[in-house]
């Protein structure tokens, strides 16, 4: 896999569990509750996770029930938390 595709798949990954947990990230850029290097930052943290095969298995429980918050091992546990809040 390619950097570039690594990259689309962890964002994509980000954009799943902000949408599981209720974490509107686009208003939440808007509304200066996080920054453009927040959400790059959230990025990296999801590509250099160890869990990653266990997240996509969460998600997929998770997808069309939603969530209260993230599993514990989320590398972006408070960034959602804040987003949520």
């Amino acid at each position: 896999m390619g950097f570039i595709d690594r990259i689309d798949r962890h964002a994509n990954l980000v954009n799943r569990m902000a949408d599981t947990v209720g974490a509107d990230m686009g208003q939440a850029l808007l509304d200066g509750r996080v920054t453009p290097q927040d959400l790059r930052g959230a990025v990296l943290r999801c590509a250099r996770c160890e869990h990653v095969g266990k997240c996509v298995s969460w998600l997929g429980r998770h997808d069309a029930t939603g969530a209260d918050a993230t599993p514990a091992y989320c590398s972006n546990r408070r960034l959602m938390a804040r987003v949520t809040a």
